[in-house]
């Protein structure tokens, strides 16, 4: 990608590209005012992370503690030493299902030693940075991995969710768990279901007139004072694991040996994997939100130290959590702070009213974690892959139907290689559209508009409203993020960007869904995006996603782009002068 004009770089030294983003924060300067807004954000996401942290712990097989610990420990530490400056840490969603298989197959204490080496290995590739390979997943994959984690986690839910009463363990395969569902459903407990349509609703009913209060702490709250009043016969949080503890447990790990760390190796392998993903997932969506940009190997780094300090205290894995995360952004933290202090409030909050949490029905739990599956199952996403192409709907569906009905790990793995012989398949198409031309051209004389050069003209590089920049080659998943990150490091802030696309031959959803959230971004600081130049076939998949107006404008030449934006420029700036409202008004 080339871009006008052409800044400077330098390569940061490997001191700057650890460095949390806490230490970033202080240096800029941290003052009282901060202080209060990021007190504010960390007590609104403590709410939040509060019910959902008990909630993932059950539906992972541990107790609803343990994910406690994970949001107060664990959430410390990536917060502290993180690459991201809004990045909230505690138990995901998108692990229960790995969670709950290591529990099965290994134990409680099999999982904490799974947690502590995964931890390991995120540190690992963070030092070595290969946190950048991270971001080769392609955008399908991704939808697709993340779809398939929702349809599982609900599966799981319905136990709690109808007050079923099953013969035996709970299966976790998708099929025969939905086989020992349906045979268990003459147990269905009618308080259970009550208890269950009051929570939804009432977190609709909260999101729906008052978006910015906590609606899951409310609706769960009033499940629990709806089921103690009416003395409904629903089970407890207390029923079923006793009274949660108030403090913290001491540090320790499970006795370690070569052979058990070889037989929870795979994993580990998974968790790390899994948590490097949604990690980075995490920094990107608050980003966008934030205008800011994180430091993905300092980041990955904070999570591994975050999953070996969770492990130490008896919690489980360690992600950014994308949710909480938009939380915090929306909330008006301003650093990392936030985060620490999110944590800090959860202590105090178990500290305080552990007991009171005896009294919350499992069916509220399960309700919340319904909701939590409703909004990750990205279904405008979705959609709109499944109309893209067919190769992108073939990669989509791959990836869902094999993480649903066979594991996780499979599921990307098998994506992401669709996903490479996919690029591979339109690379070849793209060379064969250009075989027509040589493979080395000839010198040629500077005659202007012969053979299609056209005169330089200086104005494209010294007019700061119009920002002109050109990508070059195949715009693909493995280049998406490059493109992304050299968009963002513009110093300037124009009015109008042109984005030139005549030499882009080829490009695939991952690289559409760049340019539209580029897109939305400069919307937001009320800069226009121009496209010039995309054939018809990169045209339409821009348009499939998203990329269109009032967001983009195409237009089929770079000058024309220019002309356009600078147009739109003036007679915006005309608007706006006082003799136009003069003229507006008489």
């Amino acid at each position: 990608m080339s871009t006008s004009p052409r800044a400077p770089s330098f390569a940061p030294s490997f001191a700057e590209l650890y460095t949390p983003k806490l230490v970033t924060v202080l240096r800029e300067g941290y003052g009282l005012a901060k202080f209060r807004a990021d007190a504010f954000a960390g007590l609104t996401v403590a709410i939040v992370a509060l019910p959902l942290s008990m909630a993932i712990a059950i539906a992972s097989g541990v107790t609803p503690d343990r994910g406690l610990y994970t949001s107060i420990v664990g959430g410390f530490a990536v917060s502290a030493l993180g690459g991201s400056r809004f990045q909230i840490g505690g138990p995901a969603g998108a692990f229960i299902v790995l969670v709950a298989a290591t529990v099965q197959q290994h134990g409680v204490e099999g999982l904490i030693l799974a947690t502590f080496l995964a931890g390991v290995i995120l540190v690992t590739i963070g030092v070595l940075r290969l946190g950048v390979f991270i971001k080769y997943i392609p955008f399908p994959v991704t939808v697709g991995f993340t779809s398939g984690i929702a349809i599982i986690i609900l599966a799981s839910q319905i136990k709690e969710l109808l007050g079923l009463t099953l013969n035996g363990p709970e299966p976790g395969p998708f099929i025969p768990k939905l086989e020992a569902l349906g045979a268990a459903l003459p147990s269905l407990n009618n308080a259970a279901v009550a208890l269950s349509l009051l929570t939804i609703g009432a977190i609709a009913a909260v999101r729906r007139w008052r978006p910015h209060w906590p609606a899951f702490l409310i609706a769960t709250g009033l499940a629990s004072i709806v089921a103690f009043l009416f003395a409904l016969p629903a089970e407890t949080l207390g029923t079923r694991f006793g009274e949660l503890p108030r403090t913290l447990p001491s540090p320790h790990l499970p006795a370690i040996s070569f052979a058990k760390l070889t037989e929870l190796l795979p994993a580990a392998v998974s968790f790390a994997l899994l948590g490097s993903i949604e990690s980075l997932l995490s920094a990107v969506v608050a980003d966008s939100m934030s205008g800011r940009r994180h430091r993905s190997n300092a980041e990955l780094v904070a999570q591994g130290i975050a999953n070996m300090a969770s492990a130490t205290f008896g919690g489980i894995c360690v992600t950014g959590t994308i949710a909480r995360t938009a939380t915090n952004v929306r909330a008006g933290a301003r650093g990392p702070i936030s985060g620490m202090l999110h944590s800090a409030f959860l202590l105090l909050f178990m500290m305080v009213a552990a007991p009171l949490a005896s009294y919350v029905p499992l069916a509220a739990l399960g309700s919340v974690l319904a909701v939590v599956c409703w909004n990750m199952a990205e279904k405008h996403e979705f959609a709109t892959l499944m109309r893209a192409s067919r190769g992108d709907a073939l990669v989509l569906l791959a990836t869902f139907l094999i993480v649903v009905f066979r594991d996780l790990t499979t599921g990307i793995l098998v994506g992401f290689g669709l996903g490479a012989i996919l690029f591979l398949h339109r690379m070849a198409q793209a060379v064969a559209v250009e075989s027509a031309s040589p493979l080395i051209e000839d010198d040629r004389a500077d005659h202007a508009h012969r053979g299609g050069r056209r005169p330089y003209d200086a104005s494209l590089a010294t007019d700061r409203d119009v920002f002109v920049c050109r990508i070059s080659g195949a715009f693909f998943f493995g280049a998406a993020a490059s493109v992304a990150a050299a968009l963002d490091r513009i110093g300037e802030h124009p009015k109008a960007y042109v984005i030139d696309f005549s030499a882009v031959p080829v490009i695939d959803s991952t690289a559409a869904a760049t340019i539209e959230g580029f897109a939305r971004k400069a919307r937001r600081n009320q800069a226009l995006v121009y496209v010039a130049g995309a054939d018809p076939a990169v045209r339409r998949i821009l348009l499939t996603h998203g990329a269109r107006r009032p967001l983009v404008r195409f237009k089929a030449e770079l000058a024309d782009a220019v002309a356009s934006a600078r147009q739109e420029l003036e007679a915006s700036t005309a608007d706006k002068t006082p003799a136009s409202r003069l003229a507006l008004k008489t």
